[in-house]
């Protein structure tokens, strides 16, 4: 059946085109999508050696855990095998042949309902891998991706090869396979165990690797996305480990502090802040198209307190927004032709709308809340996230893309039970007829004891807190993929990376009072309060009068937020808000929206890599007669 379009949250907002001006078609149409779950290896009842029984897995081919440790991954070449990270547990000691299943390992599973020879739907790539063949590998084994020549998988800081055999081909055994580290040199002299990578993604042409990298400059966290090439070194003479592995070399930081930041002074009236929709501005690196030609990645907000995707051509640096609803969404993949975007967001769940329902409302207060605003998507462990189909142009008026599983009755362990929750990342198909995605189950604390949401029992083989989930576009036909050739090393607008060189800072907006204009009307006054020794902007005061980018809505009111740093990872803002807009319908009617903090103001404590929502006070934003309201404490 038909999959209807999302109309949850839907903003009266124009497409994010190509370009500035470019012809915006009409929304699609919602299109046939069936979903199923693909088949994993069984659940063992334990993590005890010996739990995984004949009786259990007949084939001795290994159980595994029934909460963590999964993550799916994407698609080989044929289109029919995609690749995940599963958690052996319950295997027999050794000498057992079965006790190589055991621990993180990289399985492929078959995605046309046949199976390998052995009678399972599933193969183990890692297990039983001999030592000397896995030296030194590094324990990330997360977001597995296939290399383009079915041979290859790039897993967390590893890549794994099967030398001249496909993967799913018998002759690739364990004997056969290799595991080699990747390092990223970041000293001088070469020398150290290299540089911290993570969310790595392969580029399409097979020789290239985007990754990000935390940083800790002035005594505040940070990140930056890279850019590098992938080079086999089977001898190294210096740098840890000395084994075989993958050097990534000609970096490039995707990063530059002398080009034009979102929010800066106009350089030709020092009283005056402007926002450039154009400027680069890569937060976190998400992935490439297809084609190879762009990066996509959370770029700075282009509506204030939401979190968009953008992509970049890596060549020119024309930035265009893939997403505009005002929920948050990271996980993205797109697809082969180009023309669609499929991501993990959290719009329906209403979990961001308290902070970015209100449209229209100008960046400004974001160059210090965007760490909490992004924060504020999970409860802990819990995503809000749902797969979300989208076209080229983006979210437009009520188009607000399709939900891929929404179809279903809604219970219990069906593909649109609201308790099974998106993770990343979804990927499509090399041919550009299905999608693999994958979901968690909600668990406690994040349901049960004082959580209004109850604990649901797992309907998954085993009690498994996980699935694995293929969505078939059924009425699509299927388009090769583009051909690929090796990129540049150089990225124009970034900059090269000279290991052992001094982490920079991102320009910020000095103290002072400026003046912010309305595209089309009414202006803004902006207070700007630095932190005491100025390595920071610690408050952010905003003052609107008639304010209007579009001629439709206008904005007035008032807007403070302070943020601090108790700890490394931690921010604090105080926010207070008082803003009245009005927006304008073509017949004539007029709609009051506000977006208030209580008397006492709105503050939030909020970890940015444990995401555990601690606020007092409240923050409401009203959209047509609807409000929208914080979650609670721990919620």
């Amino acid at each position: 059946m038909a999959v209807p379009a999302c109309s949850d949250s839907k903003p009266d907002k124009p497409a994010a085109a190509e370009t500035p001006g470019a012809a915006v078609p009409a929304p699609p149409k919602p299109e046939p999508i069936s979903v199923r779950e693909l088949p994993l290896p069984p659940v063992a009842p334990s993590d005890e050696p010996g739990a995984c029984t004949a009786a259990i897995n007949p084939h001795g081919t290994g159980c595994i855990s029934r909460s963590g440790g999964f993550q799916s991954g994407g698609y080989l070449p044929d289109g029919e095998h995609v690749t995940a990270r599963v958690s052996f547990v319950g295997a027999p000691a050794a000498p057992d042949p079965a006790s190589v299943y055991s621990g993180d390992q990289l399985i492929i599973v078959r995605t046309d309902g046949k199976t390998f020879p052995d009678g399972d739907a599933w193969k183990c790539v890692t297990c039983g891998v001999p030592a000397a063949n896995a030296r030194s590998t590094n324990q990330a084994m997360d977001y597995p991706q296939p290399f383009r020549d079915g041979r290859r998988v790039l897993v967390g800081t590893n890549i794994i090869d099967c030398g001249d055999h496909p993967l799913t081909d018998d002759a690739c055994t364990p004997a056969k396979t290799h595991i080699y580290p990747i390092r990223w040199n970041d000293t001088a002299d070469g020398a150290g165990k290299g540089g911290s990578l993570r969310e790595l993604r392969i580029h399409p042409d097979g020789v290239h690797l985007g990754f990000n990298s935390f940083t800790i400059a002035n005594g505040r966290f940070g990140q930056f996305a890279y850019l590098g090439r992938l080079e086999f070194t089977p001898a190294p003479t210096i740098g840890t480990p000395l084994a075989p592995r993958y050097d990534v070399v000609n970096v490039t930081r995707l990063f530059d502090p002398t080009d034009i930041q979102p929010v800066s002074v106009d350089p030709k009236n020092p009283g005056v802040l402007v926002y450039d929709r154009d400027a680069l501005s890569v937060g976190e690196l998400r992935g490439f198209s297809a084609d190879g030609k762009e990066v996509t990645y959370i770029g700075y907000p282009e509506e204030s307190s939401n979190i968009d995707v953008f992509a970049a051509d890596l060549t020119t640096g024309t930035v265009r927004r893939l997403t505009a609803n005002p929920e948050y969404t990271d996980p993205v993949d797109l697809s082969p032709d180009g023309n669609w975007t499929v991501a993990m967001d959290t719009r329906g769940s209403d979990r961001q709308m308290f902070l970015a329902a209100m449209r229209d409302v100008p960046p400004i207060t974001d160059v210090i809340t965007t760490s909490v605003t992004s924060s504020t998507r999970n409860n802990g462990p819990r995503r809000f996230f749902q797969p979300i189909l989208i076209d080229r142009y983006g979210d437009r008026g009520d188009y607000q893309g399709q939900r891929i599983n929404a179809s279903g009755d809604g219970s219990p362990g069906s593909v649109n039970d609201p308790n099974w929750n998106g993770m990343a990342d979804p990927k499509w198909s090399l041919e550009g007829t299905s999608i693999v995605y994958w979901q968690a189950l909600a668990v406690s604390p994040a349901c049960g004891g004082e959580n209004p949401l109850p604990c649901e029992t797992p309907t998954a083989q085993g009690g498994r807190t996980y699935r694995m989930m293929i969505a078939e576009l059924t009425s699509r036909k299927p388009t090769p993929a583009p051909k690929v050739t090796p990129i540049s090393d150089d990225v124009p607008w970034g900059v090269k990376y000279e290991s052992g060189s001094e982490i920079p800072t991102r320009p910020h907006v000095p103290a002072g009072t400026y003046t912010f204009a309305g595209a089309r009307g009414g202006s803004a006054k902006v207070v700007v309060t630095e932190t005491a020794d100025k390595i920071a902007i610690e408050t952010v005061e905003v003052t609107y009068t008639a304010y209007t980018d579009n001629g439709v809505s206008t904005l007035n009111g008032t807007e403070k937020v302070t943020a601090t740093v108790p700890t490394l990872t931690t921010s604090k803002v105080d926010w207070y808000s008082d803003l009245t807009q009005t927006v304008h319908a073509k017949d004539g009617t007029t709609t009051t929206n506000t977006k208030k903090t209580s008397s006492d103001g709105f503050h939030l404590s909020i970890d940015v890599l444990t995401n555990i929502f601690d606020a007092t006070g409240t923050l409401t934003t009203t959209i047509d007669g609807k409000a929208y309201r914080q979650p609670a404490n721990h919620r």
